[in-house]
């Protein structure tokens, strides 16, 4: 395997979208290029041309959720998504940018099942083993996103720059059809540079796990109050980051028959978000 270490962006961008792999922390790509179920004959390093760092709204792909769990300055459900995200290892080593990208834990996708977003004609989970998978946007895949920070940065209507564009962060995730089983519009020498991240005058994170810390979400509920418009991002209930327009949509649910927990979870959180998140009475 080949190791490039480009000097710019554009050297980057010019050895992806042939088959070669970008890496920058590294915690998600090398344990799937480990377990086969990412193949690259080139690792492009962009760890020195991607941005780092924070400068008022702005946030640096490259930045790592370590330096993100204690800057004062970004919203508090931004904070609390990284605090809560992995192992303090982890996070001195996965990036923002990284994160946002990571693939589902499905344990079918994981264990290279021909699962139907593997490209294949069924959803073993539906028929399976299924406790943590998903409640909405199930129809051809029961896969749940596991990304905290990407329910945080939708729920505050970020931004991401990347080389070719700029876009929403929820217009980086789509559902998968038979046509594209990707989950993500990021082209393959596409790179995220940079978000902009609006501050809230209210916001938080909570985060339901099968261990204290550490863990996946079963359930992550971003809320963040902008004025009188309230935004809810949902984690682990849909095979991307889940916006619900109120607290009643989480009646629109399809959850299947050992995810129907997961709404009443939904539920609780949610409440307690926007009760913490809620404008003082005067």
């Amino acid at each position: 395997m080949e190791l490039l270490q480009p000097s710019s962006t554009e050297q980057a961008t010019g050895a992806l979208g042939n088959g070669s792999r970008a890496l920058a922390g590294g915690t998600e790509l090398v344990p799937l290029l480990r377990d086969g179920l990412v193949k690259a004959e080139t690792l492009v390093q962009i760890s020195h041309v991607v941005p780092r760092g924070i400068d008022g709204d702005r946030i640096g792909a490259g930045t790592t959720l370590a330096e993100l769990e204690v800057a004062m300055q970004i919203p508090q459900v931004l904070r609390e998504a990284a605090t809560k995200a992995a192992s303090p290892q982890l996070r001195s080593m996965g990036t923002i940018g990284g994160n946002l990208l990571q693939a589902t834990r499905c344990w079918y996708w994981r264990l290279g099942f021909d699962c139907w977003l593997h490209g294949g004609e069924q959803c073993f989970a539906k028929d399976g083993a299924h406790r943590e998978h998903a409640v909405f946007g199930n129809e051809q895949c029961a896969s749940a996103h596991p990304s905290d920070i990407a329910a945080a940065l939708v729920a505050l209507g970020a931004t991401l720059r990347t080389t070719r564009r700029e876009l929403a962060v929820a217009d980086l995730y789509r559902l998968p059809t038979a046509e594209n089983r990707d989950i993500t519009t990021l082209a393959p020498d596409e790179l995220i540079l940079e978000l902009d991240v609006p501050q809230p005058e209210a916001s938080t994170y909570l985060k339901a796990m099968d261990r204290r810390k550490w863990a996946f979400p079963i359930v992550g509920v971003a809320a963040a109050r902008f004025s009188a418009e309230v935004r809810i991002a949902l984690a682990g209930v849909a095979p991307i980051p889940w916006t619900l327009d109120s607290a009643t949509a989480l009646e629109d649910a399809t959850p299947l028959p050992g995810t129907a927990y997961k709404v009443e979870i939904a539920g609780a959180l949610v409440r307690r978000a926007l009760a913490e998140i809620a404008e003082p009475t005067r």
